[in-house]
């Protein structure tokens, strides 16, 4: 989803509301692939458990008045259901909480394409280390190796190679040399410059046959 100009509004009125004034560069963090305590002790420091939890709900609220801004990646509707109709399977693995993934999904009606939904409850640690993606792999039952990722994130995509699977890069709003740099294995622009059987290709090429793709 292209979500971040709304979190990153959601997380600046949290911040100012707390007295924490940043740039528009300190709050790239924040559309990172994150988890959200992660997000709150880099603002705020060591912020307690008490902390994480209410601050989390302030944000949720300020983020549910501009939620109507969040849009999906350009040609992702159109990718998804390419690759469920070409027999890959599907699974998100997303460092937000389940309740917001959850509703993204649905709201965009693409919740019934994916087999498998990894959220940031469900883990210890969010990206970049891969527990997310690793636990996808699991629930669908795939080696990683024949995984393909879709990130527009640095740390998604090295949590992406650090669990041993490839990684398409969405290189949106100029990313591509933070996403080359990462390590993604192809960048595209957005989901309307890639096919699946182009990734299939691609895949095949680096001695491996995809099985499904996480996003």
């Amino acid at each position: 989803m292209d979500s971040h100009a709304a979190h990153k509004k959601a997380w600046r009125g949290l911040l100012t509301a707390l007295g924490r004034h940043v740039d528009e560069g300190a709050l790239d963090f924040v559309v990172e692939g994150r988890k959200r305590a992660e997000i709150l002790r880099y603002f705020l420091g060591d912020a307690g458990e008490e902390d994480v939890r209410r601050y989390g709900a302030w944000k949720d609220e300020l983020f549910s008045k501009v939620a109507d801004e969040v849009k999906p990646l350009p040609g992702v509707a159109d990718f998804v259901q390419a690759a469920k109709a070409g027999g890959l399977a599907l699974a998100v693995g997303t460092s937000a909480g389940r309740r917001r993934a959850q509703e993204s999904l649905e709201r965009f009606e693409l919740a019934s394409h994916f087999a498998i939904v990894v959220t940031g409850d469900d883990v210890r640690q969010g990206k970049p280390d891969p527990a997310i993606f690793l636990r996808a792999a699991a629930g669908l039952e795939i080696p990683p190796g024949r995984l393909l990722v879709c990130e527009d994130a640095v740390p998604g995509v090295q949590a992406a190679k650090s669990a041993g699977m490839k990684c398409l890069g969405i290189a949106a709003n100029g990313r591509r040399g933070l996403l080359e740099s990462a390590g993604a294995d192809w960048i595209a622009e957005d989901f309307r410059q890639v096919s699946v059987e182009q990734l299939r290709t691609e895949f095949s090429r680096h001695g491996g046959v995809a099985r499904g793709v996480g996003v």
